[in-house]
């Protein structure tokens, strides 16, 4: 089943483009409230994005993108090109398959197994880069694809592609406002592309001036916390504005790790590692420094993509250290 849009593809017979059903399935995910940190404050609130039909925040921009590059003309006429950790890969080779638009993603090396996996299922091409690169290294790779095939390949850039934040404006804010009764007085976001802190944050600024943005960075350049980046030793992406968080916490990765064990556990949540840094940062908000009392706050913790997207890596999920035991 699909829906009509009032697009065309820019081809020369200008065919109508018809937006696949299961674009219109991108959002709309539930708040989830966690067990409080202690008697007196409320629960945290975990947006969860593993919700979406391709299983990451990620559908979200890569959703606006595919749009912006349909109304462009280049897509489906071009394949898409972008760099990406992997759950945006995902996205678009899910999105892009329903469309018939053809995916080309550089991706590192590392990866997660079940992102592998995805992608190859969805029918994507992958070019895989140097996993000691990480994302940089992708980048570099699909700017370089770019630059010598531009007849072959539209260029998505989603590091520097405003459609990136635009979506989170659109959707993920509102979402946030409405559920929470326009009460939200923190957002607590990972920085990756920033797509998702800078839209969303810059949109909840304008519906209430006072909300505070918490950006969450791992704690250096070497990390196991896939799709988040180091800003100080990485490119920095385009669409990031360093005005917009309140406060940046740093989070190791065995933190972030115990985390998801720990929520798994306690409140059968099994969300990936970004969110447990998330959730880190977020209890260090109203233990440390709290700039509302505990009881008034109202929390809310973006939550990428659930743990079943790093199954393969059942030593962390255990606790243990590679080879050895905890």
């Amino acid at each position: 089943m699909t829906l009509s849009v009032g697009r065309t593809v820019g081809s020369s017979d200008r065919k109508a483009f018809t937006e696949p059903a299961l674009w219109a399935l991108v959002g709309n995910t539930p708040l989830i409230p966690l067990p409080p940190l202690t008697a007196s404050a409320r629960p945290l609130l975990l947006k969860a994005e593993w919700f979406n039909p391709g299983g990451s925040v990620k559908d979200r921009a890569a959703l606006f993108i595919l749009r912006d590059g349909v109304e462009s003309g280049d897509l489906p006429r071009k394949r898409l090109l972008d760099a990406t950790s992997g759950n945006t890969g995902v996205a678009y080779a899910m999105l892009g398959a329903a469309a018939e638009i053809g995916i080309t993603v550089c991706v590192p090396a590392n990866a997660s197994p079940e992102r592998k996996a995805l992608l190859e299922a969805y029918g994507a091409e992958v070019v895989f880069t140097d996993p000691l690169e990480g994302s940089d290294g992708a980048i570099l790779r699909a700017r370089e694809l770019a630059a010598a095939q531009p007849d072959r390949y539209w260029y998505a850039d989603q590091y520097n592609n405003p459609a990136n934040p635009r979506a989170h404006a659109v959707t993920t804010a509102a979402e946030i406002w409405r559920q929470t009764g326009g009460r939200v007085t923190h957002l607590v976001a990972g920085l990756g592309t920033t797509g998702t802190l800078i839209g969303t944050g810059k949109r909840l600024r304008e519906l209430n001036p006072e909300v505070e943005l918490v950006a969450v960075q791992p704690d250096g350049p070497f990390h196991g916390l896939e799709g988040l980046k180091h800003l100080a030793t990485a490119i920095v992406p385009g669409i990031y504005d360093q005005s917009v968080p309140s406060r940046t916490e740093f989070v190791a990765t065995e933190d972030a790790d115990a985390a998801v064990r720990r929520l798994a556990r306690d409140a059968g949540l099994f969300v990936g590692w970004s969110t447990g840094a998330a959730l880190v940062a977020a209890e260090r908000l109203l233990s440390d420094r709290p700039t509302v009392r505990p009881s008034d706050a109202v929390v809310v913790v973006i939550a990428p993509d659930s743990g079943t997207r790093y199954l393969s890596e059942y030593h962390r999920l255990a606790g243990r250290a590679v080879g050895g035991a905890a």
